[in-house]
């Protein structure tokens, strides 16, 4: 593929409405780019779904973006991209893959006393590259984890500070904070768009860890390497395997942006 002055266009895609989280920070860091974002809301969450299921949806999303001759592909899921990222790449040798990690590396060196509280899901955490992760950057702090089982569906459902969210947070939470943990890691995208309900019951000493702006970073690299051109203005498209209603009334509510969805079946 010949990228050099091309005017690029970057893929984004998740199970759900995670993924807007990292799409706001590209649309800071990266404007002037022609955006495809793919919410596969149909099989959202993707947390206890199995490997093979995962690569095998992940593969049928990024063939549909590469049709829309998306040069970039950025997996902003953490389950996807700890299942399926390598294989991904395997496949399509010749693509720009970014992934989205929980991010250790900053919250080990952040943390001071030593302990650090993972919020992640079940696939993230049972994959080799989270423990990929711990082994090259957390053998010297505490982890406490925890799969945070439903919270996925309460985001994706725009109950970011219902009570019923404060409540599992909480639960969640409270062992974490009693044992010292002084720094939580997000590792999932959805879970930046609860971050003021987080910050409601750990306070504001609590530090928080956000993996999405150094997507956005890692994605910017990428275009500057390549020499890409930027188009002059914003282009954005969204996808769903859902409702694209839903999905628009997501977007506004968000993103602060007006939305046009498209529904694929894959």
């Amino acid at each position: 593929m010949d990228s050099t002055n091309s005017k690029v266009r970057i893929g984004v895609f998740d199970s759900g409405v995670g993924g807007l989280s990292v799409l706001k920070e590209l649309l800071t860091q990266l404007p002037g780019v022609e955006y495809f974002y793919f919410a596969d809301q149909l099989h959202v969450p993707y947390g206890r779904r199995s490997k093979a299921d995962i690569q095998r949806l992940s593969r049928a999303i990024v063939e549909f973006l590469f049709e829309k001759k998306v040069e970039i592909l950025v997996i902003a899921c953490n389950t996807a991209t700890a299942k399926a990222l390598t294989y991904l790449r395997e496949i399509f040798p010749d693509r720009h893959f970014v992934g989205t990690e929980p991010a250790l590396k900053p919250a080990a060196a952040a943390t001071d006393t030593g302990k650090v509280a993972v919020l992640a899901t079940q696939g993230t955490f049972q994959s080799d590259r989270y423990t990929s992760l711990t082994e090259r950057f957390a053998n010297e702090v505490e982890l406490f984890e925890n799969p945070c089982y439903g919270l996925v569906e309460l985001i994706e459902a725009g109950k970011l500070d219902d009570p019923e969210t404060e409540n599992l947070l909480r639960g969640i939470l409270a062992p974490m904070l009693a044992a010292g943990a002084d720094t939580v890691v997000l590792g999932c995208t959805h879970y930046p768009f609860i971050e003021p309900t987080l910050r409601k019951i750990i306070g504001e000493k609590i530090k928080i860890i956000n993996p999405a702006p150094a997507v956005a970073r890692q994605t910017t690299k990428i275009f500057e390497l390549m020499k890409f051109e930027a188009w002059g203005e914003t282009l954005l498209h969204f996808y769903t395997t859902g409702d694209p209603e839903m999905l628009e009334r997501q977007v506004e509510k968000l993103l602060n942006l007006t939305a046009k969805a498209e529904k694929v079946e894959l």
